[in-house]
């Protein structure tokens, strides 16, 4: 038998969803109290469910914004999230029924045979809090600091930020330096494991011994970047990105199947070992550099209907690289708009991805991952986006988007090839918000 964890979360689909969130509330725009010491609030709830009883996520979002004056500003954020279901342990599906222990050692779940293996007891709880003051410094020069903290059963996030702005061209032109600090420290469930080690039959192991209780990853962001009005219809905006991150960077809690590669009626199927399938702890790097180039243009028309388009490039050393491209086109009617979006977003695998591991090589591999999104695969996303401004200024919003990803790979040999290594995946974002 294999090991998983029992309260397993998706670290970056807990990220994917603050993000998601706070692009969907789109910020606290400027409204007539702008300037008058007022506050300006932005309450939201975002849904995210994927078929198949897989993932599914539940966000309520308040952020808060304090205006002095027209450029000094106060904003704090808090968010909590739920998120329950299954997820893929990074094991392949196989003709024969799979069981996975759990790091407790208080219970198990089972793949069926032909079935990708997916952990159905998948549930997480996190809540964020974020703080940024932003204010000029002169007339050309403005500035902005702030903090967050986040917190989860078994994660733990603290971060501050800074930036920095510089005003030309009668404030037509901005150059923004950025840079965030974080600091992560991971507490999982049966511990650390640090290597691509044999995965144990029960908690009693004694190689749970050897795990270490904790570990923890330092992050440092940069984006340097340029706005430029372009005329009184056009903006455009250039960002360069600088990531780096060091430590602990593994998913203690996916897997790597050994697959038997030997001649035999078992070529293709789980390979054994002492009698049982064999699976490896997953292990990537302790560092990775990231970088992105980013493009965004918004256009106003004669009929006031706005325009948005996006291009983002990114590439690491770890072998990703990746491109998105997102259009929205806001239809203005009045004090109503329609806002439809098309998202897509493709990237290469890591040079360690494998969907599997060859029992006649396994041990010459340092690294190693199964994760999906890690690997090659095309994601597509279609929304439509709801919004009516009362005569307070006030405003309703709402949001629907479908979520469409697709993997791909090598589609192995033997008993392999009949299984779906890669299956797609669907989701539903609702996202409902109300702005006063």
């Amino acid at each position: 038998m294999a090991v998983t964890k029992t309260k397993q979360k998706n670290k970056e689909l807990a990220s994917l969803l603050t993000a998601a969130s706070c692009a969907l509330i789109g910020g606290l725009a400027t409204n007539a109290n702008a300037g008058n010491n007022s506050w300006d609030v932005d309450a939201a709830f975002l849904l995210y469910s994927e078929t198949d009883s897989r993932v599914s996520a539940a966000e309520p979002v308040i952020s808060a914004t304090k205006n002095y004056d027209e450029e000094t500003k106060l904003n704090i954020k808090i968010a909590a999230d739920t998120l329950t279901g299954a997820s893929p342990n990074g094991a392949t599906p196989s003709d024969q029924i799979q069981t996975f222990t759990s790091p407790s050692g208080n219970g198990t779940y089972t793949a069926e045979a032909n079935q990708q293996p997916l952990d159905d007891t998948f549930k997480d709880t996190r809540l964020a809090l974020s703080a940024n003051w932003s204010a000029p410094l002169s007339r050309d020069w403005a500035y902005g600091v702030g903090g967050y903290f986040s917190k989860e059963y078994d994660y733990q996030s603290l971060g501050v930020n800074g930036s920095l702005s510089r005003y030309f061209n009668q404030k037509n032109t901005t150059l923004t330096m950025g840079l965030n600090l974080s600091n992560d420290t991971l507490n999982p469930v049966g511990g650390v494991p640090t290597t691509l080690f044999q995965v144990p039959e029960n908690t009693n192991n004694n190689e749970f011994s050897q795990r270490q209780d904790s570990d923890s990853k330092s992050l440092v962001d940069t984006v340097f970047g340029i706005t430029q009005v372009i005329n009184r219809k056009t903006i455009m905006q250039f960002n360069y990105g600088l990531s780096t991150s060091s430590g602990y960077l593994t998913d203690p809690y996916k897997i790597v199947s050994v697959i038997d590669d030997t001649a035999g009626a078992n070529y293709g199927g789980n390979f054994q070992s002492n009698g049982r399938n064999l699976y490896l702890y997953e292990n990537r790097p302790d560092s990775r550099l990231k970088q992105s180039l980013y493009w965004q243009t918004k256009y106003q028309l004669d009929n006031n209907d706005i325009l948005d388009l996006s291009y983002r490039y990114m590439f690491d050393d770890w072998g990703i690289n990746s491109h998105t491209i997102d259009a929205k086109y806001r239809f203005r009617f009045d004090k109503q708009y329609l806002e439809p979006q098309l998202r897509w977003y493709t990237q290469s695998k890591a040079d360690f991805y494998h969907r599997y591991l060859n029992a006649s090589g396994y041990t010459n591999n340092e690294f190693a991952s199964a994760d999906y999104r890690l690997g090659d695969l095309d994601t597509y996303t279609i929304g439509l986006k709801y919004g009516y401004q009362f005569a307070d200024d006030t405003e309703f919003y709402t949001r629907v988007s479908l979520y469409h990803q697709e993997s791909s790979g090598d589609q192995g040999y033997g008993k392999l090839t009949k299984q779906d290594l890669y299956p797609s995946l669907d989701a539903v974002i609702l996202m409902i918000g109300y702005k006063f």
